[in-house]
């Protein structure tokens, strides 16, 4: 008990920071300017990890790869604390669990902006959030705008793109045990 109760504490720290690596990465991607509370708040959670690494790497064709190199260490240190502790996997065993980690975290944060766009079109569509959600859904949202009208005046364009960032997550979930079993 007392290792679940570790690792429930290790995974929900990691996967937090993480998520704020992750939101850093695909604003400065999107080259969306968030409302000035969160972004000062994302930049002092985050700043001490990326500047260090930032030095080392230096963002590449307007990508600040340093950030998403942060969320990959974050990754990986929650792999290390998970896994090894109780089990000594290799090393490579660890880095595919820690890309596999990263890779959930972004269809989370991807499903998670989509369901708080449903939520802001249906509550307050007018709320200062609002524009800057909508900004880091448009790449998953407007191919799918092109195919799937909207029916009545209703978008289901989220609703769609929710679907296949589960069915994305489902398929890695159920291949990725296979492919540990291989190594």
């Amino acid at each position: 008990m007392l290792y679940e109760i570790f690792t429930f504490v290790i995974d929900t720290v990691t996967g937090l920071f993480a998520g704020f690596l992750l939101l850093r990465f695909w604003m400065q991607v999107q080259r969306v300017r968030p409302p000035m509370g969160l972004a000062q708040a994302i930049f002092q959670l985050t700043d001490w990890l990326v500047h260090p690494i930032r030095r080392v790497v230096p963002g590449f064709r307007g990508y600040d790869w340093a950030t998403l190199i942060a969320a990959f260490l974050v990754s990986l240190l929650a792999m290390v604390l998970d896994v090894w502790l109780i089990s000594h996997f290799s090393l490579n065993t660890i880095l595919l669990l820690a890309v596999f980690r990263m890779v959930q975290w972004i269809l989370y944060g991807l499903m998670a902006l989509l369901v708080l766009e449903a939520i802001f079109s249906w509550v307050n569509p007018q709320a200062p959030f609002a524009p800057f959600i909508r900004a880091l859904n448009e790449p998953l949202l407007s191919p799918l705008r092109k195919l799937i009208p909207p029916l009545g005046g209703l978008d289901f364009s989220p609703l769609v793109a929710l679907i296949i960032l589960q069915i994305l997550n489902k398929v890695l979930s159920e291949g990725f045990p296979k492919l540990l079993a291989l190594l």
